[in-house]
């Protein structure tokens, strides 16, 4: 299945990965055109154990792939997930902005 991960922080980074190692087509989708350019250079900005081997792994089987476009990653996908931030606020609920805003570009 081709799948596309808005967000490439800890959440879908690891979860894209994850999907990829199955057998997924995945899509790794950031806003941080530098982030995108590290993980296409083939190194992975965040520590998790075992995540670079994964990922270097299912890049070279070509599942698993790097966009700042969301509409590449949502036009090559059937199942699109959001992980983007949802930080809380100072009276404890939690901001939902961040998966509007990906939600509206959608």
């Amino acid at each position: 299945m081709d799948l596309s991960i808005i967000g490439s922080g800890y959440v879908g980074l690891v979860t894209g990965a994850c999907f990829a190692d199955v057998g997924h087509n995945v899509t790794c989708v950031d806003n941080d055109a530098h982030k995108i350019e590290v993980l296409r250079a083939g190194r992975v900005p965040i520590y998790e154990p075992g995540l670079e081997e994964l990922i270097h792994r299912n890049v070279a089987a070509h599942r698993l792939r790097f966009s700042g476009s969301i509409k590449e990653g949502v036009d090559n996908s059937q199942i699109v997930f959001i992980a983007v931030p949802t930080p809380p606020q100072s009276d404890g609920s939690v901001d939902l902005s961040f998966i509007e805003k990906v939600a509206r570009e959608i």
